[in-house]
């Protein structure tokens, strides 16, 4: 498939850095993690994060993938991820093109919240949740964008913080009609074979009898 990438500069005269999350749409195939890695291995790229899972279409696989690159290198990067025969189209955007969240969990001793009011209004203020309550440690769950869930690891630092984990990125394009479109586009412009109806198919008896 040829002029599937789809970029949008946020400011086309910079050519520094930045970041870019790219959004690879893939057949569910064994292998294909591998190998799109590969791909920014050979490169010497490091990937930030990388997210993958399932879409709204029943075999269709969709990857998130962060990086902090130059727009140029980025562009060649997604047109050799699409020479993979399972991909079926990538984009890369810049953090002003999309809509994304990270999950951070955070594990702090379960006094440190009950003795301390100051702890539990942190949490509140930065919209903090408990999955786990237990005796030795409470574990709250916070979504938001990197900034966001550092800020309040350094606020919790003072009180015993135990664990802290945050999840890759995940990310929905502000202007995509969804893939069931592109789809669509394919298929109009490279559609599949008709299928044949097989001119002996109502006369088996008579085609195998012995």
């Amino acid at each position: 498939m040829s002029n599937t990438i789809q970029h949008i500069a946020a400011d086309p005269s910079y050519q520094g850095k930045q970041e870019f999350t790219i959004t690879v749409y893939t057949e569910n195939r064994i292998g294909i993690l591998n190998r799109i890695s590969i791909i920014f291995s050979k490169r010497k790229i490091n990937i930030e994060s990388l997210n993958t899972s399932s879409t709204e279409i029943a075999g269709i696989h969709r990857f998130n993938i962060l990086i902090n690159e130059s727009y140029e290198v980025v562009r060649k990067l997604a047109r050799q991820i699409e020479k993979q025969v399972e991909v079926l189209k990538v984009y890369f955007n810049t953090n002003d093109q999309i809509i994304w969240q990270e999950l951070a969990l955070y594990k702090v001793p379960t006094t440190e919240i009950t003795e301390k009011v100051t702890v539990e209004r942190l949490l509140r203020q930065y919209g903090a949740s408990a999955v786990v309550i237990r005796q030795d440690y409470t574990v709250f769950a916070v979504t938001g964008h990197k900034e966001e869930t550092d800020a309040l690891v350094k606020a919790l630092e003072p009180y015993s913080l135990i664990e802290f984990v945050r999840s890759a990125r995940v990310a929905i394009i502000k202007e995509s009609a969804g893939f069931h479109e592109k789809l669509k586009e394919f298929e109009s412009v490279e559609p599949g074979e008709e299928l044949v109806k097989n001119e002996f198919l109502d006369e088996g008896d008579k085609v195998f009898t012995m």
